[in-house]
């Protein structure tokens, strides 16, 4: 294939917002191998290694990790290339795809996903080589396994080990890896905030590790983090998590949570890292005009999907369904303006994220019958509907039609489930000779 085929820089928006990134393209033999290449590179020699989620709550947690350990990277070179790609062409070259970093799906890196993510984004600039005695190595939901298992390989024994912002749905996933880790690692410590079943949890902390789940509804991993560390931060740190919890619980209180979260996801891990981690949530002038010049692309997506977005009546919700490589959050948030409960953005990589409301918290419900999960109000899936280029040639040519039909499927079985139950109360209610209720009306 022709790499002009598959550069973005090339489509016309209207094109580029109906198709994957180049990092689609990418075959998952090359990426595994290139990331087994970072990965060894990264955390040979280490003192300490954090497996984390790439997005900016995952990348929060290793800059107070390396705070902890004194192992920050010095933030000029870093400023320097930020200079670099302003005065340039280069600011719509993200992050490699097939880097290994642990990029998600396009503009997914902050919603606490789980089982949504895929590589998809533009491609660009290798990332910064690092040399900090603490190594980050990037990992999404489906790629925390093989993360775990190579870091086991390749960490040097005795190495303290922190795994962040990830959770598995069975521990039959990761059990072999975590437990050779365990055996490695003079230490495993793992800080998240997602739901975990139980039996996973017990049987997580039953191999050795020193597990902190926080609550989904009150905190971020780089809450759990700050709080789960024996170590006296400072505001900056302290201001870095609640800023970076505004976003990662799309609370939207305060507007520097959406400049954390794209710059997360544009930028080189490493980078990011480095930069919060010098500067806390208040980021350098440079590194805002860059966000802005970015934004301006990203607003121009984020319009064509709430363009062709479609609301759906389900049982007693309002769902708006859309197609579309857009930033999913800003999205969800305009189809709530415009009346829906809750929000389904399929993405040309062919995952899908799901967002709730006050009136819609069960994503993570309607999520996990679609081989994902996540929280009450934010969720990710991808269908297994994918067999063959073709089904994705469908799936382009029809934005992502029969993707839609599964996921609003899944909303409609939440709702006879719903009608059930208060059919059932209503029965009981009327066989005790209390008040008679009529159970949940689905229509409108």
């Amino acid at each position: 294939m022709e790499d002009e085929l598959i550069d973005g820089d090339r489509l016309s928006l209207s094109r580029k917002s109906v198709l994957p990134g180049a990092g689609f393209f990418y075959p998952d033999s090359l990426d595994e191998e290139y990331a087994e290449r970072r990965t060894k590179e990264a955390v040979e020699g280490a003192e300490v290694v954090v497996i984390a989620d790439s997005d900016a709550d995952g990348l929060g947690c290793v800059a107070l990790i390396r705070e902890a350990y004194d192992a920050a990277l010095d933030a000029a070179s870093f400023e320097e290339s930020i200079a670099e790609r302003l005065a340039g062409d280069e600011l719509l070259g993200g992050p490699d795809a097939g880097s290994g970093s642990g990029g998600t799906d396009e503009e997914d890196g902050s919603d606490g996903e789980r089982g949504g993510g895929e590589a998809d984004d533009e491609g660009g600039e290798e990332p910064a080589e690092p040399d900090s005695p603490v190594a980050l190595v990037g990992a999404g939901p489906h790629s925390l396994p093989d993360a775990l298992e190579r870091v086991a390989e390749y960490a040097d024994p005795g190495a303290d080990a922190y795994v962040c912002d990830l959770s598995p749905d069975r521990y039959e996933d990761v059990g072999e890896s975590l437990e050779a880790l365990v055996r490695r690692a003079s230490r495993v410590r793992w800080f998240d905030h997602h739901q975990w079943d139980d039996e996973v949890a017990a049987a997580v902390r039953g191999a050795g590790v020193d597990l902190v789940v926080g609550d989904s509804d009150e905190e971020c991993s780089t809450d759990v983090t700050l709080r789960s560390l024996d170590y006296d931060f400072d505001d900056r740190f302290r201001e870095l998590a609640a800023v970076t919890r505004d976003h990662d619980l799309w609370l939207r209180e305060d507007p520097r949570s959406d400049d954390l979260a794209d710059y997360a996801y544009w930028a080189d891990p490493e980078e990011y890292v480095t930069i919060v981690g010098r500067y806390g949530a208040d980021l350098p002038e440079p590194v805002e005009e860059y966000v802005a010049a970015r934004r301006v692309e990203k607003e121009q997506l984020v319009e064509r999907a709430v363009e062709r977005a479609e609301m759906k009546a389900v049982g007693p919700w309002t769902v708006g369904v859309t197609y579309g490589r857009c930033s999913q959050n800003e999205v969800a948030e305009a189809l709530r303006e415009r009346g829906s409960d809750a929000a389904v953005i399929v993405k040309p990589a062919g995952s899908a994220s799901i967002r709730g409301s006050d009136g819609f918290e069960r994503c993570h419900e309607v999520a996990a019958q679609v081989n994902g999960g996540g929280h009450p109000k934010a969720a990710g899936c991808k269908p297994g509907i994918y067999d063959d280029m073709l089904d994705y040639a469908h799936h382009w040519t029809t934005q992502g039609s029969a993707a839609k039909r599964v996921i609003l499927a899944a909303f409609e079985r939440l709702a006879e489930d719903e009608t059930a139950e208060g059919e059932i109360e209503a029965d009981e209610d009327d066989g005790d000779g209390d008040e008679d209720t009529e159970g949940i009306e689905t229509d409108r």
